[in-house]
């Protein structure tokens, strides 16, 4: 018996694999909702407000990249965890589909078992954590219930994996932290594929603290730093 639980949205145009993908997560202890084209998918995503989204890219009626965007210019769903599903497997497609902020990116075929604990991973790292639900360190104040991240009590709007990227070094100030670490924690494993998309997220995250972006700071051979002494 699982202790999963939680809304997914699967939005594939095969049908077999969309039952194939939502027979396992209602197995794990998910509520699935299906769509078979991307005009409904995103439809559904606005309406049902699903936990996470399982997004395949070429869908018809609407691409799943032309979906993810607009999801992601929507309040309602700009911080909705999606997995990329596709049967495109070169690097630079898994790299494309990370680097617009996708949770994470499953290639065609796969494993059940797998897209199962990528979901799980995805869906524990996107937990509100009650207690301390937020953290400051110098100019930097991040809600971890609501995903919300003010610079001067300014608030800035963040994708869902920079806030997790800012989060992690906010949490750690003023200590260099592991390339690989952070990989593990955004994305739940290191890869040469995410390594290379770190640094992309990075620079976008420092183009959204205007004069604070010196305070995260390049560790050479290590990784990244929070500098606030």
């Amino acid at each position: 018996m699982s202790d999963n639980s939680g809304k997914i949205l699967v939005v594939e145009d095969e049908r077999d694999v969309a039952e194939l993908v939502g027979f396992n997560l209602e197995r794990a202890g998910y509520e699935v909702i299906l769509a078979h084209d991307g005009l409904r998918g995103q439809e559904l995503a606005l309406k049902e407000r699903p936990d996470l989204i399982v997004l395949d890219l070429m869908l018809p009626g609407k691409d799943g990249y032309s979906v993810f965007k607009d999801l992601r210019r929507d309040n309602r769903t700009s911080h909705t965890p999606v997995l990329m599903l596709t049967a495109r497997a070169q690097t630079e497609d898994r790299i494309k589909g990370l680097e617009v902020g996708a949770d994470d990116y499953l290639t065609k075929p796969f494993s059940p078992k797998e897209l199962v604990l990528r979901v799980n991973a995805i869906m524990r790292r996107t937990e509100s954590t009650p207690g301390s639900v937020e953290v400051s360190a110098g100019p930097f104040r991040l809600d971890k219930n609501n995903m919300s991240f003010y610079l001067n009590e300014e608030r800035v709007d963040l994708t869902s994996t920079e806030f997790k990227l800012l989060l992690f070094l906010v949490e750690r100030p003023d200590s260099a932290q592991d390339r690989n670490q952070l990989l593990r924690t955004v994305w739940g494993y290191s890869d040469e594929v995410h390594s290379r998309t770190l640094d992309t997220h990075m620079k976008r995250l420092r183009s959204k603290l205007g004069p604070y972006a010196n305070l995260v700071e390049t560790v050479r051979g290590i990784g990244y730093r929070l500098n606030v002494s």
